[in-house]
């Protein structure tokens, strides 16, 4: 009677050995998967997010005039990507780089770099503003790809000139349209808002006799 209590316990013990992995375990691995994709979802918004800075760049004794002429002179030099040399071509980026660095004025090299940038109110926009577009790639649609100048005046259709890779293959004036409306992300000042020169009062009585000479 013995032998045969002691052969079940064995049958009983090797059944068990022999169970599949029980739910619990793969509860974990499922939960653990879960958990990365929300982790990657979470990653991918705070990818999209940004602290805006003010923008804050030395344009010395350049003027916004100046600057959209000479940048209206490159018109027609093709489209290259990732070049910022005229004999080569241009891509969106490289061109805006060419044309301020041109005039000494350091700006970021890639459109992306001013995502962060403090935008200003679209209907402001003026000659010399650079204006912020997504990009068409698939890695880039929802973030900074495209880059141009503002060449058009407040209360003027708004008209940008840039190196697409489009029909025109190279840099041109664009006027904003539907498409570009869609990809639209912000304008930004480059030059500082001139300040008004205080007039004199004339009926102001002078401090020092020097002054009344």
């Amino acid at each position: 009677m013995h032998v045969v209590i002691g052969s079940k316990l064995l049958l009983v013990a090797c059944l068990s050995l022999m169970k599949p992995a029980k739910p619990a375990v793969l509860h974990a691995s499922k939960k653990h998967k879960a958990n990365k994709t929300v982790k990657l979802h979470s990653h991918a918004r705070l990818r999209h997010h940004y602290a805006e800075v003010e923008a804050n760049y030395e344009t010395g004794e350049t003027t916004p005039d100046e600057l959209v002429e000479f940048a209206q002179t490159l018109k027609g030099v093709r489209y290259r990507y990732g070049s910022s040399n005229p004999e080569k071509g241009f891509d969106c980026s490289g061109y805006v780089n060419y044309v301020f660095t041109h005039f000494g004025i350091s700006i970021p090299r890639s459109s992306s770099d001013f995502a962060p940038v403090k935008g200003i109110d679209i209907k402001d926009a003026k000659f010399g503003d650079l204006i912020l577009f997504t990009g068409t790639r698939s890695h880039n649609y929802h973030s900074a790809g495209h880059i141009g100048i503002v060449i058009s005046q407040p209360g003027e259709p708004l008209v940008f000139i840039h190196s697409t890779s489009g029909d025109e293959n190279g840099v041109t004036e664009t006027a904003m349209n539907d498409r570009y409306q869609r990809r639209y992300i912000k304008t930004i000042r480059v030059f500082k808002e001139e300040s008004q020169p205080q007039e004199e009062d004339e009926d102001a009585v002078p401090d020092t006799l020097e002054e009344a000479r």
